[in-house]
């Protein structure tokens, strides 16, 4: 599949943070013939990805970076894109391709495609893959070995830039689904969303409270805060966007949360061992069928490295 980057002989890269300079090193990786370049409004950001030496050329100004791209690739926080659009459509060349790494689709398409010219293939993806890291350096070539990339392409979509751009996510090492936006917004509300909006959540009722110090919540933090804090170290900026660019689905999916819990509460209140029980055997089950399908490790405490 390496192959596949050549369909594009200039790639174009919109944010240089943990995705975009991940997709830099994969694409190097793959293809290192394809013209590199990186695009992004902090000179600092940008001075650094120079250093790592991501790229073949950088631009803080977005129409120059886009020249002549065969495929852009905007790696901004959600709420970011629609800016960048406007800015970048009048420097798109005819049959380029223009796909995104964000977290919420059905808001890319409404927003991002007014901006789009005709001529112009828009076709958000996102790479279902990151740690709570951010910035040039924390970027890394393997982060979407094995991991899914969905594509949500709109009505009327043609049909071999869509082709062509599913090889550059397998050449990239993903395995990639297409799936509608609106479907795509309501998974990821359950499994990526909600769980990140109960992580900043515990981390901050923790922080609050005034019966345990800070330095207690630090010193004595078991396995299950100490995994919520990793999720609540994500960037702010992003979650931010996410959150109020997929606020229904989010909203549907917190209800039903909401409710669950309640059910919980009354099985703890009433001494109901058997509820408790078969629910955590039912998400027991959940866990070892992530492991089986790929998608996490088996090894202990997460595969944790420990020095003694």
């Amino acid at each position: 599949m390496a192959d596949a980057t050549k369909h594009f002989e200039r790639i174009t890269i919109i944010g240089a943070g943990l995705i975009g300079s991940s997709i830099a090193r994969a694409v190097v990786r793959a293809d290192a013939e394809t013209t590199l370049v990186l695009a992004d409004g902090h000179e600092k950001t940008l001075a650094e990805a120079e250093t790592l030496k991501l790229a073949d050329a950088y631009y803080v100004d977005v129409k120059r970076a886009v020249q002549d791209a065969d495929l852009i690739i905007m790696a901004v926080p959600v709420g970011a894109m629609a800016g960048v659009a406007e800015k970048m459509a009048p420097s798109l060349k005819a049959g380029a391709i223009v796909s995104d790494v964000g977290s919420v689709k059905e808001s890319v398409v409404n927003t991002v495609s007014p901006f789009i010219p005709s001529g112009v293939h828009l076709i958000p993806g996102h790479p279902v893959a990151g740690t709570e890291q951010s910035g040039p350096a924390a970027g890394f070539a393997s982060l979407f070995d094995d991991r899914w990339c969905i594509l949500t392409p709109p009505k009327g979509v043609d049909e071999y830039a869509l082709k062509t751009l599913e090889y550059f996510w397998q050449a990239l090492g993903s395995r990639v689904e297409i799936m509608d936006a609106a479907h795509h917004d309501l998974v990821l509300a359950i499994t990526s969303h909600v769980p990140h909006l109960i992580a900043y959540n515990i981390v901050g009722t923790a922080n609050d409270m005034e019966e345990v110090t800070q330095s207690e919540v630090i010193k004595y933090s078991a396995g299950g805060f100490r995994d919520f804090t990793r999720i609540a170290a994500s960037d702010p900026t992003m979650w931010r966007d996410v959150f109020l660019n997929n606020k229904d689905a989010v909203l549907e999916m917190l209800g039903r949360f909401s409710e669950d819990l309640t059910a919980l509460q009354r099985a703890i209140r009433w001494g109901d061992g058997d509820t408790l029980f078969n629910l955590f055997t039912r998400t027991r089950d959940i866990r070892r069928r992530i492991i089986d399908a790929g998608q996490d490790d088996p090894v202990a405490d997460f595969g944790r490295t420990h020095q003694d």
